[in-house]
C-alpha cells in the first residue's frame, strides 16, 4: 500500500480521499501475508465494515483501494499477488440525488451574503447552480479560461474529474456572475489569475466552512457543495432537456450517471402512456395488418 500510494500521491486528484479510506484497510489487514488473501477474507471484512455501520457504497470504495493498490504492485512491481476483491464488492442503492428549488436557493445565498467574505460565497453559489461545475472547476478556475464573448468556459482535461476537456456554455446567471467578479478583481487585484481570489490577489482555497454555516442559518438541511451540481441537472431535466445533452454539460463520463435524474422527467413517458388513450383502431398494434408491427416471421401455407 506503501508504494501504491507514494505513487498516488503525485497523480491523483482525490489522493486525500485515498488515504482516507486506506485507514480502515490498514487497522484490518495490517500484518497479512498478501498472497495469502482470499475472498473469504474480503467478505469478512465487508461484514465487519457493515456491522460498524458503514454503508455499501463506502465498503466498496475501501475495497476498491485495495484492489487498485493490488493492481498496481503487479503491473507497475510485477509482484505476483491474487486479487480476491474482483467480483465481491456489495450491492449499492441507486445515488443519492438532493436538490433544492429557486426559493431556497435565492434564501441561501441571500443568507450567504450577510456573512465573512460573504460576496465569494453568494458568487460560487449562483455560478455553480448555473453551469453545473464541480467545486474544483471552479475554485480553480482561471480568467484565460473564461471566453466572456462567445460566453464559454472552457475546462481542460488537467482540470476535469474525468480528465476530459469541456466547454461550458454561459447563460444570463452566470455571466452576471462572472461580470461581479471582474469588477472585483478589477478594484481590488487587476493583476490576479483567478476567479475566486482575495483582495491581495490569492486564490481562494474552499468555501466549505462557509457554505456548511449559511445552509444551517437558511434551514436548508442534508445540503452539500456538490449538490449544487445536482440542482442545476435536476433543474434542466425538469424544464425538459434531454438526458444526453445534460450529461454532455455535466462532463459525465456514461449516460448512466446522468440517468439518476430520469424520474424528474415524467412528461418523457406521459406521452407514452397517452397511446393507452387512444381507441384500438388509431393504435399501431391493431388488428389492421397495415398498422400492424412486422415481426419477420412468415406463415407459409400450402
Amino acid at each position: 500500500m506503501i508504494e501504491y500510494l507514494d505513487d498516488a500521491s503525485r497523480s491523483q486528484r482525490s489522493f486525500s480521499t485515498t488515504q482516507h479510506r486506506v485507514k480502515a484497510l490498514r487497522e484490518h489487514f495490517q500484518g497479512r501475508v498478501m498472497n495469502d488473501l482470499s475472498g473469504k477474507d474480503i467478505r469478512e471484512y465487508s461484514t465487519i465494515r457493515t456491522r460498524a455501520g458503514k454503508s455499501p457504497a463506502t465498503i466498496n470504495r475501501e475495497l476498491a483501494a485495495l484492489s487498485a493498490a493490488i493492481n498496481w504492485c503487479v503491473t507497475e512491481l510485477e509482484w505476483r499477488l491474487p486479487n480476491p476483491v474482483k467480483g465481491r464488492t456489495l450491492r449499492e442503492a441507486e445515488g443519492r440525488v438532493r436538490w433544492i428549488t429557486r426559493a431556497e436557493l435565492d434564501s441561501l445565498c441571500r443568507v450567504a451574503r450577510t456573512q465573512r467574505h460573504g460576496e465569494i460565497l453568494d458568487s460560487f453559489i449562483r455560478l455553480a447552480v448555473n453551469t453545473g461545475c464541480r467545486k474544483n472547476e471552479l475554485i480553480k478556475l482561471e480568467w484565460r479560461r473564461v471566453d466572456m464573448a462567445n460566453r464559454l468556459i472552457h475546462l481542460e482535461g488537467a482540470n476535469t474529474k474525468a480528465k476530459k476537456r469541456r466547454s461550458i456554455p454561459l447563460n444570463d446567471g452566470a455571466m452576471a456572475v462572472l461580470k461581479a467578479r471582474l469588477a472585483f478583481r478589477a478594484t481590488h487585484c487587476p493583476a490576479s489569475p483567478w476567479v475566486f481570489t482575495r483582495k491581495n490577489g490569492d486564490a481562494v482555497v474552499d468555501v466549505s466552512e462557509g457554505f456548511e454555516s449559511a445552509c444551517e442559518k437558511a434551514g436548508i438541511e442534508d445540503f452539500t457543495i456538490h449538490d449544487l451540481r445536482h440542482t442545476c441537472a435536476a433543474w434542466l431535466v425538469t424544464a425538459g432537456v434531454p438526458l444526453m445533452e445534460v450529461r454532455d454539460l455535466l462532463g459525465h463520463s456514461t449516460v448512466q450517471m446522468t440517468e439518476r435524474y430520469a424520474h424528474l422527467a415524467p412528461a418523457r413517458v406521459r406521452d407514452a402512456v397517452s397511446v393507452l388513450d387512444r381507441p384500438m383502431s388509431q393504435s399501431r398494434y391493431s388488428d389492421d395488418p397495415v398498422g400492424r408491427p412486422e415481426t419477420g416471421l412468415k406463415l407459409v401455407t400450402a
